[in-house]
């Protein structure tokens, strides 16, 4: 009866999964590999609590209302960083979000009416499609492979479809860790082009390779001002600042300004103020450098026992960087069911399972594994645990699949 008294949005919102990925058991057992963790114990506590100090004491009306934009020096910084990765920006092509989150949803809320064509690559990061829930798009799923979204599939649906945004994480994309090539990513701008659509490029991992040649932004290949990059603090620095970026071309930025003006009128202006701080006596490369150091490591020795002790039919990826290893079960297997019935009742293992990381819900034999937020030992001792676990509930399916 309640259910009357909410609009769909929220019904939706309830649904989407996100929750379950922050939740926080009592069970001092539980080994989580769902949300996307940072390691809390690289968080520059210390630096980061000298630059509110440094804030408070040195900065005029900092409990005061300001612009919309953000912090004119720290819009300033990391146009400076930004250039120099190999994306032309300037200030005024950058409004600063409360985590690359809300500027999902501005970009969403800005463009998607009711009924609108949005592609999404297949699966992708369920918080995105959290959002866009909010504006009834109609999705499009184009499937990913190796080398990032499948562009037959997308030139297909350009074809025989009219739509509004395609949104693409290609630099170690959410959940399957997958980069896109450069031919691809050429690709996606030629048919971006071709049918008047806007790109909505997500890259809160970008800085976090391991392995690899880094490859140019969409932004930085874009030639027709149709491609608006996001990224985020939350991963390099601390979730907990909440801090992000939109960057595009400024008629995109005014328009998206003026939507948050109606959300939250500004992000908090302490908080921009203490990470410009922080960026102006820190070495933000030596942090990202040690964050790397760190993160392969513990991708490493997921991947390795993943490759060890996964039963016959399974399949994990390796990825390049960024936060999470993809896990393929063989068809038949419900990562989902098995994740409520059986694997986080009994094993104590989190993750996050396929069917929330697609819209239509329909691929349910694959999962999402964080591999950042744990320790090493743990990783070994929760993947160990999830493998036996697998084998034991899946084992006469996988026969049966196989004979």
């Amino acid at each position: 009866m309640m259910s009357k008294q909410f609009a769909e949005r929220t019904l939706k919102a309830t649904e989407a999964g996100i929750a379950d990925a922050f939740a926080v058991s009592d069970n001092a057992d539980l080994i989580s590999f769902a949300g996307g963790f940072p390691d809390a114990g690289l968080f520059p506590n210390a630096e980061m609590g000298d630059a509110f100090k440094e804030a408070f004491g040195n900065t005029q009306n900092l409990l005061q209302y300001h612009g919309d934009h953000g912090y004119q020096p720290l819009r300033e910084q990391l146009a400076q960083r930004l250039s120099n990765d190999g994306t032309p920006t300037q200030p005024d092509d950058i409004i600063l979000t409360q985590g690359a989150q809300q500027a999902i949803d501005l970009v969403a809320r800005m463009l998607i009416n009711p009924g609108d064509g949005l592609v999404v690559e297949a699966p992708t990061y369920f918080g995105a499609l959290g959002a866009f829930d909010n504006y009834d798009p109609t999705y499009y799923e184009i499937p990913m492979q190796a080398d990032g979204m499948d562009m037959h599939a997308l030139r297909k649906a350009l074809m025989a479809h009219s739509f509004k945004l395609i949104y693409t994480i290609p630099d170690f994309q959410n959940p399957t860790g997958v980069v896109m090539s450069l031919a691809k990513r050429q690709e996606l701008l030629r048919l971006a082009r071709e049918y008047n659509v806007v790109v909505l490029e997500d890259s809160p991992y970008r800085w976090l390779r391991f392995t690899g040649e880094q490859l140019p932004t969409l932004r930085a290949l874009d030639t027709d001002d149709r491609v608006i990059s996001l990224g985020s603090f939350s991963k390099i620095l601390a979730p907990g600042l909440r801090l992000g970026w939109a960057s595009g071309g400024q008629k995109w930025i005014a328009a998206i300004a003026a939507l948050k003006n109606g959300a939250d009128l500004e992000s908090p202006f302490m908080t921009m103020v203490a990470v410009s701080n922080y960026l102006a006596h820190n070495d933000l490369d030596a942090h990202l450098a040690k964050l790397r150091a760190v993160y392969q490591a513990k991708k490493d020795a997921m991947v390795r026992v993943l490759h060890q002790e996964l039963p016959a039919g399974f399949s994990a990826d390796d990825p390049q960087g960024g936060f999470f290893v993809w896990l393929t079960a063989p068809a038949g297997v419900d990562m989902g069911v098995l994740l409520k019935d059986e694997i986080l009742p009994q094993d104590h293992i989190a993750y996050i399972p396929s069917k929330n990381l697609y819209p239509s819900k329909r691929v349910v034999n694959a999962a999402r594994l964080n591999f950042t937020g744990e320790d090493a030992a743990t990783i070994r001792t929760g993947i160990a645990r999830l493998s036996a676990a697998l084998a034991r509930a899946t084992q006469p399916t996988v026969t049966a699949a196989l004979s």
